[in-house]
């Protein structure tokens, strides 16, 4: 596994700071039933590093005494730690929102066979992995037989409610690029898979997120192995857009891990660059039932233009309007004179 940090650590990105603090994002652990090539996490079977039951407690406590209005759960595979449904059902009654990133398949996992029903009994937010409407792309970037599962489990939370108009119960998708490219507009992406997913396998879904790869762990290391790692940055780069700054995810969000320690995005956690906390180098959950982050500076790397290029990125999808991101890319792919591998508009 090739570092990235050192590659990324000179920047010129510009500095800015963080706005009110409304979404804690919480890495339960690295376990994963699947292990995907495009993954920052670099999770898979294998990874033992889980949060505990006392840091658990702690993150619930966190989200009473901050007011954070929105939980978002994520690994690995969350919903493989021991602690993940009593901490939904603690943050539920607490009346905050909570998302979880399902990679779909851990819903045909031994174990499992009653997630789906706890999930929207519980009113959860599934935010689901789905990196393309083609069974072949999708074993290519995730594994034989993955793309069958992912079907399998949408139609589970299809059944329940989930991206049924009217349910309450909201279904969204992730895309990701194949390899080293920009994700095409997320409007016009939406519309296809919707199509698509609806015509074969009558299944639906609330909307899209197009996703940016990072480079860092897993995919970063790809990059380097294949020689692609300065090419596909200088992309990045090239496709910075500045009115993304206003709204990228680290500016409302703050990112813990297994260990309980502050992060500004899950891409700096993955980095090992902590997040900053008043006179707090290594600040830790418990630090934020004492200290808000608001007006703090975020710890910026080049990997920080993978948020701000083109049409945006940030967990909740793209930054910029359909109409925008179809005229940003189109202007991209002409500009930058990047060789086809690395540039824009893959298709699913």
């Amino acid at each position: 596994m090739h570092d990235t940090l050192p590659l990324l650590k000179a920047t010129d990105f510009p500095a800015i700071r963080r706005q009110a603090l409304n979404t804690l994002q919480v890495n339960l652990g690295y376990r994963c039933n699947q292990s995907c090539l495009h993954c920052h996490v670099n999770a898979g079977p294998n990874r033992t590093e889980m949060m505990d039951g006392a840091t658990v407690d702690l993150v619930i406590e966190v989200l009473q005494a901050r007011g954070i209005t929105t939980l978002d759960l994520t690994g690995g595979a969350p919903e493989l730690s021991d602690h993940f449904r009593r901490l939904v059902v603690a943050a539920r009654a607490l009346g905050v929102e909570v998302i979880d990133r399902c990679n779909l398949t851990i819903l045909s996992e031994p174990g499992q066979e009653d997630l789906a029903a706890f999930l929207a009994g519980q009113g959860v937010q599934v935010v689901a992995s789905m990196p393309c409407y083609s069974p072949a792309n999708v074993d290519r970037q995730r594994g034989d037989g993955v793309f069958d599962l992912s079907i399998t489990g949408l139609q589970q939370l299809n059944a329940l409610g989930y991206g049924v108009e009217g349910s309450g119960l909201t279904l969204n998708l992730v895309y990701n690029p194949q390899g080293p490219s920009l994700p095409p507009p997320q409007g016009a992406l939406e519309a296809d898979y919707k199509r698509e997913l609806l015509q074969h396998f009558g299944i639906r879904f609330n909307h899209l997120f197009a996703l940016t790869n990072m480079p860092v762990q897993r995919f970063g290391s790809t990059l380097v192995s294949k020689g692609t790692f300065g090419a596909y940055m200088q992309l990045l780069k090239q496709s910075y857009q500045a009115d993304n700054l206003d709204t990228v995810m680290c500016r409302s969000m703050i990112s813990v891990d297994w260990q309980g320690d502050l992060y500004d995005c899950d891409f700096n956690q993955m980095l090992g660059l902590p997040a900053r906390l008043g006179k707090t180098w290594r600040p830790q959950l418990r630090d934020l039932l004492q200290a808000d982050p608001e007006g703090e500076a975020i710890r910026i790397a080049d990997h920080c233009y993978g948020c701000t290029a083109g049409q945006g990125s940030s967990c909740g999808g793209a930054l910029e309007s359909a109409d925008t991101a179809t005229a940003t890319v189109a202007v991209h792919v002409v500009h930058t004179g990047t060789p086809q591998s690395v540039t824009s508009g893959a298709t699913p």
